[in-house]
């Protein structure tokens, strides 16, 4: 089944909120030494580096993403090129932009950005970085167990779900990712990836309703 012939309803909603409110860690963000961009089939990310920018917050941008599973044959030029040159467009002075392009998910948008920090001889000790809302929490599991030699924030564009569910970006295909990203938050732990989260019942229980009623697209085999 594709998201498109999912079912949706107030139950359903609930449901998805539920994910959504456990997924966002809502960081009161302050300065940092730079702020990372993950890849993204999500412009609007870039947004978000526009406004923290524009807040002063830090004095380096670095985005990273090439082609992941939800652009590869969809975007004609990588993530972070599209992401940086949307973040230029609204004010983010190029002259403090570096750009990852090979990444295809979130390991590699660590591994490469890590290297190419290295390679210019340039240590962080105090980051942010910015992803979709619904994967605050996996980004900064995955930040935090492979990459703990910096202290990290984790924010998002600004937007509730309904605000964000817009322009293509349908609630059910959210939702569907959503499962998906849950799913990796308990099994990742078990592979090194991930620092391990904490989980409440009604968060699970949310997770098997939504699985049982179909969005199980973006779940591991």
């Amino acid at each position: 089944m594709i998201h498109g012939d999912l079912p949706w309803n107030t139950e359903i909603e609930n449901a998805s909120l539920t994910l959504w409110e456990y997924h966002r860690l809502e960081h009161r963000i302050e300065p940092a030494d730079m702020v990372l961009i993950l890849g993204s089939h999500d412009l609007r990310v870039g947004n978000r580096a526009a406004e923290l920018h524009r807040q002063g917050i830090a004095p380096l941008f670095l985005f990273t993403g090439g082609f992941g599973n939800w652009t590869e044959g969809v975007f004609e030029r990588p993530e972070a090129q599209l992401i940086s040159e949307r973040a230029i467009d609204l004010g983010l002075p190029r002259e403090i932009v570096m750009t990852e392009f090979n990444a295809t998910n979130t390991g590699e948008n660590i591994k490469y950005s890590k290297a190419l920090l290295e390679s210019k001889g340039m240590k962080i000790k105090r980051a942010i970085a910015i992803q979709k809302p619904y994967m605050e929490r996996r980004a900064h599991a995955s930040l935090t167990k492979q990459w703990s030699d910096v202290e990290w924030q984790i924010t998002s564009p600004q937007l509730d779900f309904n605000a964000y569910c817009q322009g293509g970006i349908s609630k059910a295909l959210v939702t569907e990712i959503m499962v998906g990203d849950f799913q990796r938050i308990l099994e990742y732990p078990k592979l090194g990836f991930q620092t391990e989260q904490f989980v409440d019942d009604k968060v699970r229980a949310a997770y098997a309703f939504l699985i049982k009623k179909g969005f199980d697209g973006h779940l591991m085999k």
